[in-house]
C-alpha cells in the first residue's frame, strides 16, 4: 500500500451525517486501496450505526482478503510504509473488524474467523492499549459467534500470543477484564472430544499458560485462571476433560506433551509459597477451587506430586514440602467439615430453605472430591513413610469420628457424605489399625451400619473397613471388639455378597481381605467364644463357589484354608440336617481340598505354605467326623 493509501487511513473526514450506504459500498467495492480505505473510514460510521443489514453489506463488499492484507501490512508483514503508517493500518484494520464482528452472521464468516491468529499477534506486539482492547473484543466476538471461532485459538502459537500480553497487563485495567472474560468463554466453549491432535497441542498450551498466570501473578486474575484450571482439568469424570479424551488417549506423543505441560508449569514454576496463598487466604470459596485443583493434579501426575520439592528460580518465603502437605491437608479437613455441616442443615431444614437441587449436588460433588483429595495425601504419606510417621492424621481420624459421631446422634446413618467419611477414616485406619482404638472401637458398630443413598445394605462401609479389620483380628481383643456387635456376621456377609455377585463390582483383594478377617477371627475363637451359626453355613457355599470361579492357587489355598477351619466346627451329619446344604456341597469342598493338597508351593511363597499346614492340620481332626469328604479326599492324596 503506497503513501497515498496511508494518507486516506490516517486522515478521517468529517462526517457530519452518515453517509448513504451505496456511497459506502460504491468505494469499497473499488480497485484502488485508496477507494477502499477511504470506504473502510465510511464503514466504521456504518458499523456505529448498529444495522446488521448494513454491516453484513460492508462485510461482502470489501471481502476479507483485503482487511488480512490491511493486519499483515499493519504488522509489517508487507515491505514499504512507514511505522507510523503501520500503525494506522493496523488500528483501521483491527476498528473495522471489531465493528464487522458484532453481527455474529459476520463474526461466524470464515473469513472473519481465519484473521485470529492475525490478530492475536497484534495483541501481542502493541503497545496501545486501546488497539489492545479492540482485539480482545473481536476476538471474543469471533469466539462466541461459532464452534469454528472458538477452536481457532488452538491453531499453533495463537494462545501463547495472547497469554505473554496478559502478563505484563496492568492489574484492574480494562484490558486484563476483557482478556480473562476471553479466556473464560474459551475454557467454557471448547470440547477436547472433538479436537484433532493438532488442536490438542493447542488446549495444552492453554493449560500451561493459566498455570503460569495462576504461578507468576499474584492479583485477582490469580484467581481467575484457578478457577479455570481447575474447570478444565476437573472434567476427566464427565469424559470431557484434556486428560482423558479419546484422541488425546490414542495419541501417546499429545498425552505425553500434556502431561510435560502440566508437570513443568506446575512443578517448575509453581512455587509451593504461591500455591500456599490460595490454601491462606480467607475465601472459602478460593480454598476450594485450590483443594479441587490439587485432587487433579494428584489424580494425572501421581500422588507424588504435591510433596515433590521442585527447583525453583525464585525461592523467597517458600514453605517446606512437609508444612505445605499439611497445610493442604488441614484446608482440606476444614473444608470437609464445612460442607458436612452444610448438607446435613440441608437435610435436616430442607422445608426451610430453597437450595436447588443442583446446588446441592454441586456441594456433594466438592465433598466426594476432597475426600479423594484426603485419601491421596493419605497414600502418599503413608508410601513415604513406610509405615512411620503417620501422626498427622491422628486429627483427620478424630475429625471424620466426630462427624460420624455427630451423625449417628442424630438418627443418621444413610447418605453417600456418611459414607466417604467412613472411607477415610477406613483409609487411615489400613494405615495405623489400632491407632485411636478405644475411640474407633466405639464406633466400629455404627460404621458397619452406614448405607450409600443408593444402597439397600451397609456392603461398601465394611469393605472400606477390611484393611484394617484383617490386622486388628490379629490378636485376641480385636476379635473380641469384632464380635461385641456381631461384626463377624457382618464381614461374612459382606463376603458372601461378593461371590453372588460374581466378583463383579469388588476386586479380589477385597474377597481375600475378608478371608483374612474370618481365618483371624476362627483362630481365636476359643478366646472369644462364638457357638456355631447359620452364617458359617453360608460362608461355606460362598467359598465353594469363589473357588469353583478360578484356578489361581491363591484363591485355591485361601478358600480351601477357611473351609478346612469352618468343617473344625461342626460334623457331617449336623450340616446335611441344615436346610440348602446337601452332599453336592460337601462333594465340592472335597474337590477344593484336594486341589490346595495337591497345590505346588513355590518355596519363597510363606503364606500359602502356612495355610497348607492349617489345611492338612486340621483335616486330620475332624476328617473322622465327614466320612464321605475323607472318602473322596483319600482317593486321591495321601494326608
Amino acid at each position: 500500500m503506497d503513501s497515498s493509501s496511508a494518507t486516506a487511513a490516517t486522515v478521517a473526514p468529517v462526517v457530519t451525517s452518515a453517509p448513504p450506504l451505496e456511497d459506502c459500498l460504491r468505494l469499497l467495492r473499488g480497485e484502488r486501496d485508496e477507494q477502499k480505505l477511504a470506504g473502510l473510514l465510511v464503514a466504521a460510521n456504518v458499523c456505529r450505526a448498529g444495522d446488521a443489514d448494513a454491516v453484513a453489506n460492508v462485510y461482502r463488499a470489501v471481502g476479507p482478503r483485503f482487511l488480512r492484507r490491511l493486519l499483515n501490512t499493519g504488522l509489517g508483514k508487507v515491505e514499504g510504509g512507514k511505522e507510523e503508517e503501520r500503525e494506522a493500518y493496523m488500528r483501521l484494520a483491527v476498528t473495522v473488524l471489531a465493528g464487522l464482528a458484532r453481527v455474529p452472521e459476520v463474526a461466524a464468516d470464515e473469513g472473519v474467523v481465519s484473521t485470529v491468529p492475525l490478530v492475536a499477534e497484534v495483541v501481542a506486539k502493541s503497545t496501545d492499549p486501546a488497539i489492545t482492547e479492540e482485539c480482545f473484543e473481536l476476538l471474543s466476538l469471533i469466539a462466541i459467534a461459532s464452534e469454528d471461532g472458538a477452536y481457532e485459538f488452538c491453531e499453533p502459537g495463537v494462545i501463547d500470543m495472547i497469554f505473554l500480553q496478559i502478563l505484563s497487563l496492568t492489574d484492574g485495567s480494562k484490558c486484563v477484564e476483557l482478556a480473562i472474560n476471553l479466556l473464560q468463554l474459551l475454557v467454557h466453549k471448547l470440547k477436547v472430544d472433538t479436537m484433532s491432535s493438532e488442536k490438542l497441542q493447542g488446549m495444552t498450551r492453554m493449560v500451561t499458560c493459566l498455570a503460569r498466570i495462576f504461578a507468576v501473578l499474584h492479583t485477582a486474575v490469580k484467581f481467575d485462571a484457578l478457577h479455570m484450571l481447575t474447570f478444565l482439568l476437573s472434567q476427566k469424570e464427565s469424559g470431557e476433560g484434556l486428560f482423558c479424551s479419546p484422541p488425546m488417549a490414542q495419541n501417546s506423543q499429545s498425552t505425553s506433551c500434556a502431561e510435560w505441560a502440566v508437570a513443568v508449569v506446575f512443578g517448575s514454576t509453581l512455587p509451593k509459597s504461591h500455591g500456599a496463598e490460595c490454601f491462606q487466604i480467607g475465601v472459602s470459596s478460593e480454598k476450594l477451587h485450590a483443594l479441587l485443583l490439587a485432587e487433579c493434579m494428584m489424580s494425572i501426575l501421581g500422588e507424588d506430586w504435591l510433596s515433590e520439592d521442585f527447583e525453583v528460580q525464585d525461592n523467597q518465603n517458600v514453605l517446606s514440602v512437609d508444612k505445605f502437605v499439611l497445610l493442604v491437608l488441614e484446608s482440606a479437613r476444614v473444608e470437609v467439615a464445612v460442607l458436612l455441616n452444610e448438607l446435613a442443615y440441608l437435610k435436616y431444614e430442607s422445608s426451610k430453605i430453597s437450595q436447588t437441587d443442583e446446588a446441592i449436588s454441586q456441594k456433594q460433588r466438592n465433598l466426594a472430591i476432597l475426600f479423594s483429595l484426603i485419601e491421596r495425601i493419605i497414600k502418599m504419606i503413608s508410601n513415604a513413610s513406610s509405615g512411620e510417621g503417620i501422626f498427622p492424621f491422628s486429627c483427620l481420624l478424630l475429625f471424620h469420628g466426630h462427624q460420624i459421631r455427630k451423625l449417628r446422634d442424630h438418627g443418621q446413618w444413610k447418605g453417600d457424605d456418611l459414607l466417604a467419611a467412613a472411607r477415610i477414616v477406613g483409609s487411615y485406619l489400613a494405615e495405623a489399625p489400632y491407632a485411636c482404638k478405644e475411640k474407633t472401637g466405639n464406633l466400629l458398630e455404627f460404621i458397619f451400619s452406614i448405607e450409600g443413598q443408593d444402597e439397600s445394605s451397609s456392603f461398601y462401609s465394611i469393605c472400606f473397613m477390611l484393611p484394617m479389620l484383617s490386622q486388628i483380628t490379629m490378636e485376641v481383643d480385636g476379635c473380641r471388639t469384632l464380635a461385641s456387635f456381631g461384626g463377624h456376621k457382618a464381614v461374612i456377609d459382606c463376603l458372601v455378597k461378593m461371590t453372588e455377585q460374581g466378583g463383579m463390582t469388588i476386586d479380589n483383594g477385597s474377597m481375600f481381605l475378608a478371608c483374612d478377617t474370618i481365618i483371624n477371627f476362627m483362630s481365636n475363637m476359643k478366646s472369644v467364644h462364638i457357638p456355631v451359626d447359620y452364617c458359617f453355613i453360608r460362608l461355606l457355599k460362598a467359598l465353594v463357589t469363589w473357588a469353583g470361579t478360578t484356578d489361581a492357587s491363591s484363591v485355591t489355598m485361601t478358600a480351601s484354608c477357611l473351609c478346612v477351619m469352618l468343617l473344625d466346627m461342626t460334623s457331617e451329619k449336623f450340616l446335611l440336617s441344615c436346610s440348602h446344604f446337601d452332599a453336592n456341597i460337601l462333594g465340592s469342598l472335597s474337590e477344593i481340598i484336594i486341589r490346595s493338597l495337591q497345590q505346588d508351593i513355590p518355596d519363597d511363597d510363606s503364606e500359602q505354605f502356612k495355610q497348607k499346614q492349617i489345611i492338612v492340620s486340621g483335616y486330620k481332626r475332624w476328617a473322622d467326623r465327614f466320612p464321605r469328604v475323607k472318602d473322596v479326599v483319600e482317593q486321591h492324596v495321601s494326608v
